[in-house]
């Protein structure tokens, strides 16, 4: 399986930002380890990361027949971007919603997404190992 992990807004900071909820690891590092989980079980892996809700958009929709799952943790874009949502819905390739905090446990906004009603599910609240929890759910 090959699959796409895409991050978007403000996820470029991690490891900078709030590092009480998100954690002191740079997105580098966790990509490095999604990457080492990934060619353990024999699946390729690619990552694209923007802070630009069009070239997100154009991730998504470039990844349809080319990859067999995305693992998408859009950042704030998850409470509002019906452009995203479109993009999700407009592609065969199953997404898999992703967020390293709960946020069903922080501010009010943050407990509703857009996106889910589209994604073939969510994973939040396991800090860096939501992504492989999401990577994990498409090999079963």
């Amino acid at each position: 399986m090959k699959f796409l992990v895409v991050n978007g807004v403000n996820l470029n900071m991690t490891g900078r930002r709030e590092p009480a909820v998100y954690g002191a690891e740079t997105l580098a590092g966790i990509n490095r380890e999604i990457a080492a989980f990934a060619a353990a079980r024999g699946c390729g892996v690619e990552f694209y990361q923007s802070n630009i809700e069009g070239e997100l958009c154009a991730a998504i929709q470039n990844a349809d027949g080319i990859f067999d799952g995305i693992i998408l943790n859009a950042g704030a874009y998850t409470h509002y971007s019906i452009a995203l949502r479109d993009a999700i819905a407009a592609v065969r390739v199953p997404v898999v919603e992703v967020h390293m905090s709960n946020v069903q446990a922080r501010e009010e906004f943050r407990k509703n997404s857009v996106l889910t009603g589209v994604c073939r599910g969510e994973i939040l609240g396991f800090g860096k190992n939501s992504y492989i929890l999401a990577m994990e759910s498409f090999l079963l």
